[in-house]
């Protein structure tokens, strides 16, 4: 059995060890992905339905490709997102992604992402949701090499805890080397607003309806380029409300 990463990895804290321990022998390596100079290419990853689901990809963007990645997290036991991202000159690489859990569940997104090149962006954005006793994570980089002038890059990460045994983290964190550079990061972790719960239910919306319409408006943005009957959208509705019942 090869070993298991340490939680002394950053990217590993938080893993589930039992269930890691599972899959790790068998665990397939992660997906390689080059887009073409000036190309555009969209993904939408969705939930596998495994109580174990682990999706990982190294993504090389040559000069002037765009990328955008849509994803949802939403595995019973233990879900992993991990991706490697090498931004050429004047890419542009976009990520859209929630957390959704309850119960026991452990949910990470682990993200890598390098400027290398000068004029290149990156933006991410992350929502967790967490019942239970769910554990939902992000560790997330953004490298700036010295040739990386004029990157744009901003990470906007945010958690929304339905329960007081929840656990959210988040760990946004930048390594630049360029001087002219606009990086910014956010984090932040937070309850449902106790007011908007009162003035949903004051005109006669049932509380798990008010828990849902306010959770949707906290995750639903994520997927406003696809469209609200777009899968990815229907499921993470789906799961949110899994939450409130």
């Amino acid at each position: 059995m090869n070993a298991l990463p340490s939680p002394k990895d950053e990217a590993w804290r938080y893993a589930d060890r039992k269930a890691l321990a599972e899959v790790w022998d068998h665990l397939a390596a992660p997906e390689m992905l080059q887009i073409a100079a000036h190309k555009k290419v969209q993904q939408i990853w969705q939930p596998s339905g495994e109580e174990i689901d682990i999706r990982r990809a190294s993504i090389k963007l040559d000069a002037g490709a765009e990328f955008r990645l849509f994803a949802l997290n939403t595995a019973a036991r233990y879900g992993r997102i991990e991706l490697e991202v090498t931004l050429g000159e004047g890419a542009a690489f976009s990520f859209n992604a929630a957390n959704i859990g309850s119960g026991d569940a452990t949910l990470e997104i682990a993200t890598t992402v390098r400027h290398v090149a000068p004029d290149a962006t990156s933006n991410q954005t992350v929502r967790t949701v967490l019942g239970g006793k769910a554990v939902g994570s992000y560790a997330g980089q953004v490298a700036v090499s010295r040739e990386g002038q004029r990157t744009d890059s901003e990470q906007d990460i945010k958690a929304m805890l339905l329960s007081r045994d929840a656990t959210a983290n988040a760990k946004p964190e930048l390594e630049i080397y360029a001087d002219d550079v606009a990086c910014a990061h956010g984090a932040t972790v937070g309850e449902l607003d106790a007011m908007q719960l009162y003035y949903a239910a004051a005109r006669g919306l049932p509380p798990e309806d008010a828990k849902a319409l306010l959770l949707e408006g906290f995750v639903g943005s994520l997927w406003d380029d696809l469209g609200e009957d777009a899968d990815i959208a229907q499921q993470a509705r789906a799961a949110l409300r899994g939450l409130t019942r």
